[in-house]
């Protein structure tokens, strides 16, 4: 199976999946672009289903990111791009992801992002 986005004005507005020579099938005649996501492709990197580490066919990279509803698709980076969870966030270009201006910490502690203060707090 194969997963499909409809991109509308650089949105994504609609996730299907379907068999590539039953793809047409599934076209309507709104305005949009029909383009193929990887489930598997995380940051620029396709992950194998079965053991969720990268795989070792990197062709199957696909996109960046998997695209869901409200992303956008960046046709210049050929990229899905999550929305941005935070003002202050920063997108990596390499990975089309988003990530803080402060690492979380790794202390084994969860915690939030505050945008108020910029960092993270403890839950």
């Amino acid at each position: 199976m194969a997963h499909f986005a409809k991109i509308v004005d650089g949105m994504v507005t609609q996730v299907i999946v379907a068999e590539p020579e039953f793809f047409q099938n599934f076209l309507d005649s709104t305005p949009g672009q029909w383009i193929q996501t990887s489930y598997n492709t995380r940051g620029g990197i396709y992950y194998d289903p079965q053991t969720n580490q990268p795989g070792t066919d990197q062709t199957k990279a696909l996109r960046k990111n998997y695209a869901g509803i409200g992303y956008t698709y960046d046709q210049a980076r050929d990229a899905f791009i999550a929305p941005k969870p935070f003002d202050s966030w920063v997108l990596d270009e390499s990975s089309c992801r988003w990530f803080p201006p402060i690492p979380y910490p790794n202390d084994g502690k969860r915690y939030f992002w505050n945008e108020d203060i910029k960092n993270w707090e403890r839950q």
